[in-house]
């Protein structure tokens, strides 16, 4: 015979209930981002192959295929995915700090992952000067949004489950994943949803193993800094860094505020001259680099650690002035890939003034200050570098520039990148 349940039962019965559906969430969710990450990044090389097979034909296609494609971009992005722009780091930010469900969906929803992942291959295939691990954390952070839909009071958990996945399953970086989730999306440790973050994220790094394999973003180095001398390389790269990607977050953040003077009118009334002005920048860019600044920089990077040869002497300033233009557009497209790219050219650049020393570690120490100048988070640019290249005897000195950078980046630039533009987003998103 059964016997009915007692309301203490039925109350437990509930919780237990709740709680193993809002696990289910984030672990479905992270295997749906892991999925995408996987997805996003295939689409990507193909798209910057087809890229290729142009340059191919005539490099100077560019003069009409990237400002065309910047036009194109910024008028799909304006008409059909408003909210998609840029990097798409910005707006997970702002979504978790909204308390609204109609304008969190405003900046996360499935509509603006699907419009993110098409206009971003279509940035690369153009020749942007972009990445795709930032659009997949405003996509992760859709997915997750969709999924907890019927949870609203468990969203801002949900959204930064799924940053955090994104970045995880892009760099097949779990730990820079759960490190950035906590010091860039969150500002904070949150132990209520700390587990069930970390699930996610393991959930979209055994999806992104299943589907891609193991591997090591950069692929494994064994580079360190040996003699004494080798050692000033730090502060140098440091100081460095830390000033362009000052300067680098200071313009893309006054471009987005606009200006109040004639110029600054102008761009606003007119984004897709704005657009085709910039795609022109970018081309001439890749002109003068010859045509090594265009995409990601991926390819360009993991050549010069594999074969320690040195990268072109304009390569970092180039893929600097062409990632600016890039960010300041209007387009989709993510500024970390590039951000390493750049990094790697100004350490290459610093490299000559230490003959006897590796140049890879120098190179790393560059692509670590400049990142950890741009978004002002020292704690996931070290991690994230030391995950993508495998190297951990270079923790210490990656630290340490890491730092640097940071505080004489906060010297140019008062705050990181990310969440400066997020302010944005939440003040339009907010009703006066």
């Amino acid at each position: 015979m059964l016997w009915p349940l007692s309301t203490r039962h039925k109350r437990l019965f509930r919780l237990t209930s709740a709680r193993w559906q809002r696990r289910a969430i984030f672990l479905l969710g992270g295997i749906a981002v892991g999925a995408a990450a996987v997805a996003l990044a295939q689409l990507a090389d193909l798209a910057q192959h087809a890229f290729t097979l142009l340059l191919a034909k005539s490099r100077y296609a560019v003069l009409a295929v990237t400002p065309l494609g910047f036009m194109l971009s910024a008028y799909l992005t304006i008409r059909l995915f408003p909210n998609a722009q840029g990097s798409g780091i910005p707006q997970a930010i702002a979504a978790r700090h909204l308390t609204d469900q109609a304008a969190r969906e405003s900046l996360v929803s499935m509509r603006i992952a699907i419009g993110k992942m098409i206009l971003t291959l279509f940035g690369l295939l153009c020749g942007g000067s972009v990445g795709r691990e930032g659009p997949t954390v405003q996509v992760g952070a859709s997915i997750m949004f969709a999924l907890g839909r019927v949870s609203p009071r468990r969203q801002p958990g949900l959204i930064l489950a799924g940053a955090a996945a994104g970045v995880a399953a892009a760099f097949n970086t779990p730990l820079a994943g759960i490190v950035f989730g906590i010091e860039e999306m969150s500002r904070a440790f949150e132990t209520r949803t700390s587990s069930l973050i970390i699930a996610a994220v393991i959930a979209a790094g055994l999806t992104s193993l299943a589907l891609a394999g193991n591997y090591a973003y950069f692929g494994s180095t064994a580079m360190s800094l040996a003699r004494g001398a080798d050692w000033l390389a730090v502060p140098l790269c440091g100081v460095v860094g830390g000033l362009a990607g000052g300067l680098f977050s200071r313009v893309v953040i006054a471009m987005a505020r606009g200006f109040k003077n004639p110029l600054g009118r102008a761009i606003k009334a007119h984004p897709l001259r704005f657009a085709f002005a910039c795609g022109l920048a970018v081309a001439i860019c890749g002109l003068v680099s010859g045509d090594t600044i265009y995409g990601t920089g991926y390819v360009q990077v993991k050549e010069a650690l594999d074969h320690g040869t040195p990268l072109p002497q304009d390569f970092g300033v180039l893929k600097l002035l062409a990632t600016t233009f890039a960010a300041i557009s209007g387009i989709p497209g993510g500024i970390f890939s590039p951000s390493l790219a750049v990094g790697a050219g100004i350490g290459s650049n610093i490299a000559a003034l230490f003959h006897d020393a590796p140049l890879g570690a120098i190179m790393l120490l560059g692509m670590v200050s400049y990142f950890a100048g741009v978004v002002q988070a020292p704690i996931t640019a070290f991690v994230i570098v030391t995950e993508m290249t495998d190297n951990h005897g270079m923790v210490v000195p990656l630290m340490a520039a890491a730092l640097i950078a940071h505080f004489v980046s906060r010297m140019i630039c008062e705050e990181g990148i990310y969440h400066a533009l997020a302010k944005g987003f939440v003040e339009r998103a907010t009703p006066a």
